[in-house]
């Protein structure tokens, strides 16, 4: 077992392994922010003002066993001598190298973006992103969020709960359309709308409006202008693999790893967000976890254990997004929501109460689903398509009863 480890980047995915690495190994984890590592995924609700940013801190890297260096941003990775070099002019030595470097925002190509940020125009990626818009989104100030998809739904719920005048520009025909089906769109649309949130579908931006530097509009493709306050800028996220390209590994959408999640290098590893497996980039908290969980056990394995070292097959999870404030309205989906010929597919739709459940059955296994509302049935669901289980003998209408029929 090699004893010296370096992980860039702490987040969920680099501090879940730190955590477990360092009783046995050497760990140093260099987070480029300057926070304790946090749950991303709860930063809609420190902006919404539910939590406060200590709520969401991960449970720290013991420090008798690591060492957590935040601030520190690592700028070259020197192979040959296995060393990364850092901003501040230190360097690390290691024996093995996990890049755990998640993802950046993508920027779309609007006009007035090219000099920079304008001020009042944010990004809503890091805990920094989000106090500074939390600062910023006075209640009646208004805001614009820039894309509809999975993060901007929730920045634009999380800023509605604000008391902020709240506009969405989605590209996309529906809300949520990579994820969800036409009518679950429309769902989460009329859910938003209820909170006073303008929403506009099939609209491109084109550009900002400023003025003094300070932003004051946003100009859609048909020259209508949506005046703004604040702009965020929510248009999905790329895989931040710069390092590892500049270090000679191999990339693609992200950096290439196999199922030990080894890079093209034997001495290095990439988990979470910036890692490619099998051809796909999951960008999501649990396939992250479940890599990290897996690399700590390949790093801690005994030598010569052969095809016993534990191996990553992928992950099958859920896309969950909550929006009530008590969890009354969810959204969850996962797999193909789109049938095949021959597919079966059961749907239930209840337009009063807002909730709509849609799976998709090919043969006795669950291979898609989209579920809007109050959901009891998820956890059943979850489960089933989770563990690719075959599915009980009976009526597929008891897939959406409140126990899931499972």
């Amino acid at each position: 077992m090699d004893s010296r480890i370096v992980v860039i980047g702490a987040g969920m995915a680099g501090a879940r392994l730190a955590r477990q690495l360092a009783p046995a190994c050497d760990v140093t984890l260099l987070g480029e922010e300057p926070h304790a590592p946090y749950n991303r995924v709860l930063l809609a609700d420190v902006l919404a003002g539910r939590y406060g940013p200590e709520v969401i801190a991960l449970p720290p890297v013991p420090r008798d066993a690591a060492e957590v260096r935040r601030g520190v941003r690592a700028v070259r990775i020197d192979r040959a001598a296995r060393t990364v070099h850092c901003a501040d002019g230190s360097s690390v030595v290691y024996d093995r190298l996990v890049l755990a470097t998640g993802s950046n925002p993508v920027l779309p190509p609007l006009r007035g973006l090219d000099g920079g940020l304008p001020d009042g125009v944010h990004p809503f990626r890091t805990l920094d992103d989000c106090l500074a818009l939390a600062a910023a989104a006075r209640p009646g100030s208004r805001a614009v969020v820039v894309g509809g998809g999975l993060l901007g739904v929730s920045a634009a719920r999380a800023l509605a709960e604000r008391g902020t005048d709240v506009v969405v520009a989605h590209q996309g025909p529906t809300l949520m359309d990579r994820h969800l089906d036409p009518e679950a769109g429309g769902l989460v649309r009329r859910h938003l709308e209820g909170l006073g949130v303008e929403v506009h579908t099939e609209c491109h931006a084109r550009g900002l409006r400023h003025r003094g530097g300070s932003v004051t509009g946003v100009e859609l493709a048909d020259g209508f202008v949506l005046d703004a306050d604040h702009v965020v800028l929510a248009c999905g996220v790329r895989p931040r693999t710069g390092l590892a390209a500049d270090a000679g590994l191999t990339v693609r959408q992200g950096v290439v790893v196999d199922d030990t999640l080894t890079t093209s290098d034997p001495y290095v590893h990439a988990i979470g967000d910036c890692a490619e497996h099998a051809g796909t980039v999951y960008g999501l908290a649990t396939p992250a976890l479940e890599q990290a969980d897996v690399l700590a056990a390949v790093l801690t394995a005994a030598p010569g254990r052969g095809p016993e070292v534990p191996r990553y097959t992928g992950t099958r999870s859920l896309t969950r997004l909550t929006l009530g404030s008590a969890g009354a309205f969810d959204v969850a989906a996962f797999g193909e929501p789109s049938p095949r010929p021959g597919d079966d597919v059961v749907r239930l739709a209840d337009a009063t109460r807002g909730a709509y459940r849609k799976v998709v059955v090919r043969g006795d296994r669950l291979v898609g689903g989209v579920l809007l509302g109050d959901l009891a049935a998820v956890g059943a669901l979850a489960r089933a398509w989770e563990g690719d289980d075959p599915l009980p003998d009976a009526p597929l209408l008891h897939l959406l009863t409140t126990d899931g029929g499972l």
